[in-house]
């Protein structure tokens, strides 16, 4: 019973990791999703629409990363970081929500556990998208 106490906080922790990893993702991967469906229901057949899928997935990833690291408005710049986030977020808040429900949390707390774990998964994905900016150039006086 000891180890299975234990397995569970490890596994609990590498599914915890594995969220805050992906967080910068579900922007593309959610993109990816959506043109391949797109694709295969206009009759790109499976594989044409995987690769379609592959293909936008990635280029929403490195077009957003690019973007971010080379405006330098701060407007635009937080619209995009917004645009990662918020997905992040939404995909924290489930994540977190079932695994408050598998532990027999009421409901009150399990929507705010849910709520803070979107929290912290949408910070965490704005931190890793604008790690991308870089260092701050001095202003010339």
């Amino acid at each position: 019973m000891f180890l299975s106490a234990i397995l569970s906080v490890i596994g609990l922790g590498f599914l915890c990791w594995l969220l805050f990893s992906l967080a910068v993702y579900a922007l593309p991967f959610f993109v990816a999703v959506t043109v391949g469906h797109y694709a295969f229901e206009n009759g790109a057949g499976p594989i044409g629409a995987i690769v379609v899928a592959l293909f936008a997935g990635a280029a929403a990833l490195v077009l957003g990363q690019l973007a971010f690291a080379s405006i330098r408005s701060p407007i635009i710049r937080l619209a995009l970081g917004a645009l990662y986030a918020l997905p992040a977020g939404l995909a924290g808040f489930h994540a977190v929500k079932g695994l408050s429900e598998a532990g027999g949390a009421g409901e009150t707390w399990t929507v705010a556990f849910a709520s803070v774990g979107a929290i912290i998964v949408a910070a965490t994905a704005w931190a890793r998208i604008a790690s991308l900016a870089g260092p701050k150039t001095p202003q010339q006086v």
